[in-house]
């Protein structure tokens, strides 16, 4: 069969890594594909020296690859909004078939690329956009097909994991572990997309899109980061049996689907709660299967350049194939797709969970009792308390757990608690999960 010509656009860490493997395993992968998969072209603004371009046909104009008559598949690696937007509706409109690694891409734009892609009768695969090399997406849009998934939580950020595993097994404070993260090249000089939820917020909407046949909608998404982490907070977590994780959640209830990114406690037996480092772990609860676990490294050259090629080993093996009669992007075909009788997304204030909260209160009698009497207003029932000695300036820090509660209560609570002349400051608040609980 005629080999599938292949352009990268993007020749940075994921773009060289794709470009070596696809190298380095010609043989291989040509035998998966059942016809070869050669580098037609790369655009790229430089070339990369651990890349070795000797007689590729290389251009600084991306644009240039999406207008080639002889590239059959794009793999945009390129990163970023608005150009790599442009450069996929531009490849789609010229009839290519398109790869890419861009979660940021998919979760804001994908509704838009993939109404495109369809009309056009072309493939957008984008696998390498969550957890990178963990085949994620395919268990879940192909392997679970026969579940009706009931929710699904991950790790799915490996900068704000290494940050709270250093902070937790070092002893050490926020500030400190991040400059290292970005000393070692895991966390960017502006790490904002990192530790505030955001990079695991795209990845969470694609998820959940693929999980329940809905439109995805990033939007909606809940995100809260781990800067305000402190390790306090840690030990605390410990001496109660916790650990704590920066989780995206995403549950199927009566009332909607909850999407959700922030900071968590999990009982340290979960296997999500042994999870470290800079890897990314996604379990997923089928009504059939019951729990899966997908763990693995979340990002790095060639972990993502893998999930890249099984892509395009993928399209190789699709070209031949109606576009209709190929699994749909999101997993679903008809009306959940189109975003028709879909079930919705529910607001942050509308989510039942636990709480962990650590207050500072002043050392004088009543205070405690005032304490959990505005949790009792609100219908929050304490699980667990821990009151401390007090501190210089005779302030006694306070740790409570509670029973599940709305978000809306609790919001309210802490409100009214920050409001009492003898709290000191704000109220610390980490949300408990035990999962099985969302069943």
């Amino acid at each position: 069969m005629e080999p599938v010509k292949v352009g990268i656009c993007g020749l940075g860490t994921v773009g060289s890594g794709t470009f070596n493997v696809l190298m380095r395993n010609a043989d291989e992968i040509a035998r998966r594909a059942g016809r070869p998969i050669v580098v037609e072209q790369v655009g790229a603004r430089r070339d990369n020296p651990d890349c070795d371009l000797t007689g590729i046909n290389i251009t600084r104009d991306v644009f240039e690859v999406a207008r080639n008559p002889e590239i059959d598949v794009v793999v945009e690696l390129i990163g970023g909004y608005d150009v790599a937007r442009q450069l996929v509706l531009e490849a789609i409109d010229n009839g290519k078939h398109v790869v890419t690694a861009n979660k940021a891409l998919i979760a804001v734009h994908g509704n838009e690329i993939f109404q495109a892609a369809a009309e056009k009768g072309v493939i957008v695969a984008f696998e390498a956009a969550v957890a990178g090399g963990i085949p994620v997406i395919k268990s879940l849009r192909e392997g679970l097909g026969g579940n009706k998934i009931q929710w699904l939580a991950g790790i799915i950020n490996g900068t704000g994991n290494f940050i709270l595993t250093h902070m937790s097994e070092d002893g050490r404070d926020f500030d400190d572990v991040l400059a290292e993260a970005q000393a070692l090249g895991y966390a960017e000089a502006d790490p904002t997309f990192d530790v505030e939820g955001i990079d695991a917020a795209h990845k969470l909407t694609i998820l959940a899109s693929i999980a329940y046949g809905v439109p995805l909608q990033f939007e909606k998404a809940y995100t809260e980061g781990i800067s305000q982490i402190t390790s306090e907070d840690i030990e605390q977590a410990d001496n109660l049996g916790y650990t704590i994780k920066h989780l995206g959640i995403s549950c199927r209830t009566e009332e909607g689907i909850e999407l959700r990114v922030h900071p968590t406690l999990l009982p340290k037996q979960r296997l999500l709660a042994n999870v470290h480092g800079v890897k990314n772990a996604i379990e997923i609860m089928g009504d059939a299967v019951g729990p899966t676990l997908y763990y693995g490294a979340g990002a790095g050259a060639e972990p993502t350049a893998s999930a890249v090629v099984a892509d395009l080993l993928d399209v190789a093996r699709d070209m031949a194939t109606e576009h209709k009669y190929r699994t749909p992007y999101l997993a679903f075909s008809g009306i959940n797709e189109q975003g028709e009788a879909a079930p919705q997304v529910l607001p942050m204030e509308n989510i039942v969970t636990a709480y962990y909260l650590r207050l500072q209160a002043v050392d004088r009698p009543g205070v405690l009792a005032r304490v959990a009497s505005i949790l009792s207003e609100q219908g929050i029932s304490i699980e667990a308390l821990i009151q401390k000695e007090a501190t210089e300036g005779e302030l006694v820090p306070i740790i409570m757990m509670t029973h599940r509660t709305r978000e809306s209560s609790m919001n309210e609570a802490i409100r009214q608690l920050e409001a009492l002349a003898d709290v000191a400051g704000s109220v610390t608040r980490i949300r408990v999960e035990n999962l099985d609980d969302n069943a």
